[in-house]
């Protein structure tokens, strides 16, 4: 499994971060624009790893390519979610590219609803620490 992988399934959060490109690109499969850079993307895997339950990867793809597919599983309340992160690794192994893609669709609106009160709660402490 991708170093990514294993440390979002174990709730590692701060090793997936560290495995970003300082300018990773992040295409969200709720928003349109990509996020872009490090201290944008952190946030939100932090709060996605808060809002998912029973999360865990069943297939790993491209395994020792600079393209990785990493399958996934979990719930969100109630909705059980199907996904895949789509990594490409530069030359330094530094994770530049992420994509994720979730089905179902009421799927992606249960996930959308919890991280939206999640990012909104942490952006009303105003505490640093509590954006993670």
């Amino acid at each position: 499994m991708h170093p990514f992988g294993v440390a979002m399934q174990a709730h590692h959060v701060e090793s997936a971060v560290a495995l970003l490109a300082e300018d990773v690109e992040f295409r969200s499969p709720v928003v349109f624009a990509p996020y872009r850079g490090r201290d944008a993307v952190a946030p939100l895997l932090y709060a996605v790893a808060e809002v998912l339950q029973d999360f865990r990867y069943t297939r790993e793809i491209g395994a020792g390519s600079h393209d990785v597919a990493l399958v996934f599983r979990a719930r969100a309340g109630d909705r059980e979610l199907e996904g895949c992160d789509f990594l490409h690794v530069d030359e330094s192994g530094a994770i530049d590219e992420l994509c994720v893609m979730i089905r179902p669709m009421s799927g992606i609106h249960a996930l959308a609803e919890q991280m939206r009160a999640v990012l909104e709660g942490r952006a009303q402490t105003g505490d640093e620490a509590t954006r993670r």
